[in-house]
């Protein structure tokens, strides 16, 4: 790890991103793609040492709105149980009375469910899990150091329980290995049950750039031995590698979703992550 300090620390649309890189090592990650313009090693995680100083200044200056962390580099890697940044984040946006939502992976996040609540109480919060598989043995191999699928279904329990809503990414779906009707239909069995609010789902596929591209497929080679010629056969060097099985998956996707009244479109579920409630909010001094 290395520290940095730069001159913001929220983007004009809200978006914050403490850490830059990622130790989760899953194999299609996009952020490793070279068109990020990452000056160090992906593993080499960046963090912004100024940057709740930042995010104070910040949030005072502006009007009350939705923060987004998690698109870049996911907030609760293994290095925050040490630093605690989010947590301590998380403080700030409470006290002034924003709300909050972030994608993540970790079961780390619940650590932090006593502060969940608190904004969520005076604002809103919405808390987005990546669920690829549903299956455990599969997930340590395309997500090897992360929360496996079944933490992260507890995540989701929990969350429910404390009324906090959440949205899953049911993203991306790998040919060939995690394209399957009964990994597609546990995975949104699970989201019924924990009565998820939306499920964010841009096709059944994954894509691939320079950069992540080639980490994949050395992976590929890793664990799937033979899949990589496969793949170079059918999609060359596209950046959209659609499933075979898309239709077939997309139709089972829309349908159980449409049926549980669980958004499924995902202008209006962005719609619903950024909303800020329109209520008086009364700013802490604690």
């Amino acid at each position: 790890m290395h520290y940095t300090n730069p001159k913001t620390i929220l983007s004009p649309k809200n978006g914050m991103n403490i850490y830059r890189g990622c130790t989760h090592g899953c194999i299609y990650c996009d952020s490793r793609s070279t068109i990020y313009n990452m000056n160090h090693p992906f593993e080499d995680i960046e963090i912004k040492q100024n940057s709740l100083e930042l995010l104070k200044k910040e949030l005072i200056k502006r009007p009350p709105a939705m923060i987004g962390c998690g698109s870049m580099s996911d907030p609760y890697i293994p290095l925050e149980k040490k630093l605690k940044y989010t947590r301590s984040a998380l403080k700030l946006i409470n006290r002034y009375g924003f709300g909050f939502t972030c994608i993540t992976k970790s079961d780390l996040i619940l650590r932090d469910l006593d502060l969940l609540k608190k904004i969520n109480n005076k604002t809103k919060t919405v808390i987005q899990i990546t669920i690829t598989t549903f299956d455990d043995e599969l997930s340590k191999i395309i997500e090897p150091n992360v929360s496996p699928t079944s933490k992260r279904i507890e995540v989701l329990n929990k969350l429910n329980k404390a009324n906090i809503p959440t949205i899953v990414w049911l993203s991306p779906i790998l040919p060939y290995i995690n394209d399957t009707e009964n990994n597609i239909k546990n995975i949104l069995e699970t989201c019924i049950k924990t009565n998820v609010h939306g499920i964010l789902c841009f096709g059944m596929g994954v894509t691939l750039r320079k950069g992540n591209r080639e980490y994949f497929y050395e992976k590929l080679d890793q664990h799937f031995p033979g899949l990589k010629e496969k793949y170079m056969e059918k999609y060359k060097n596209n950046y959209i590698l659609t499933s075979p099985k898309n239709n077939q998956l997309m139709e089972i996707f829309k349908k159980t979703t449409t049926q549980h009244n669980i958004l499924n479109n995902h202008n209006e579920i962005f719609k619903y992550l950024n909303e800020f409630p329109q209520k008086s909010v009364q700013t802490s001094l604690i």
